[in-house]
């Protein structure tokens, strides 16, 4: 059973979301990173600013 194509566009606009853990070398450290990538077409910001004034 697939996706509907509705779905799949919810997905694809959805900010994409990396972890990562490692140890730090010589130190008793974790380190945890989490990066969120989030796409947004400049003239979603454009219209950001012009209402923000």
């Amino acid at each position: 059973m697939g996706l509907t194509s509705k779905k799949e566009e919810q997905i694809k606009s959805m900010p994409r979301i990396e972890t990562r853990v490692e140890k730090l070398p010589g130190k008793n450290l974790l380190l945890h990173r989490t990066i969120i990538s989030d796409i947004k077409p400049i003239a979603y910001y454009n219209a950001v600013i012009e209402n923000s004034e």
